[in-house]
């Protein structure tokens, strides 16, 4: 009874702080995963149990804290998921490696470079080829 109450209470603090509009950081974002991680332990243990309510309930909570957790997802949080329109000139400088004084050419010969490296056809990062190509198109204004 006590892990029921418990995990009601801490249900109502989570969606009370889940309608704060709050910056979401990382710091933020990764304690959402590890209590995501620690629910669905607890989901399991509890439903090993005999405790299917408590499961059911634990595992619900697991789901919306780890959606909670995605990178984009919830008050406050940055639209960067590949969509140039979040990503500053700086930023995009900065990921290309180029100056600010660089030019078309050189903006692409470094995009052709980095995306040699990164493409995920050759072992690279689908995320990280998502920003090459934000980037390139946030400075050459596509």
């Amino acid at each position: 009874m006590f892990y029921a109450l418990a995990a009601v209470a801490i249900l109502a603090l989570l969606v009370w702080a889940g309608r704060r509009p709050i910056q979401t950081t990382n710091a933020v974002r990764l304690g959402s995963g590890a209590l995501a991680g620690l629910c669905a332990v607890g989901a399991v243990v509890s439903g090993l149990r005999g405790a299917w309510m408590l499961s059911l309930a634990l595992v619900g909570l697991s789901t919306w804290l780890g959606y909670r957790a995605r990178a984009g997802v919830g008050a406050g949080a940055s639209p960067r998921g590949g969509a140039s329109g979040g990503m500053t000139q700086s930023e995009a400088r900065s990921i290309l490696g180029v100056g600010p004084e660089a030019g078309r050419e050189e903006i692409e010969a470094a995009y052709r470079r980095l995306m040699q490296r990164a493409h995920p056809d050759r072992g690279g990062s689908p995320g990280l080829a998502a920003q090459l190509n934000a980037a390139r198109d946030r400075l050459l204004k596509r």
